[in-house]
């Protein structure tokens, strides 16, 4: 299980909840199960987000492993240069 952190942005369109428990192996499977299991914020998540795993900030890294205990903060997604 995977103690998911919300960026604050992202907290506003959860209602105020600042963490979800989820079970993911990877990047995709926790935002596949997010949605699945708390819909309110299903319509952020498909507009994009970035998965900082464990410090690392990842973005379109679907497949990127997650492993048990990691700290995974999630955020809108980076963009510009």
């Amino acid at each position: 299980m995977i103690d998911v952190q919300l960026g604050a942005t992202l907290r506003a369109k959860a209602g105020g909840r600042a963490s979800f428990p989820v079970e993911a192996a990877n990047a995709k499977q926790l935002l596949e199960r997010l949605a699945e299991a708390y819909p309110e914020l299903a319509p952020v998540l498909e507009r994009g987000v970035a998965v900082a795993i464990n410090g690392q900030l990842y973005q379109k890294a679907w497949l990127q492993p997650i492993p048990e205990g990691a700290e995974v903060y999630l955020m809108p997604r980076v963009a510009g240069g």
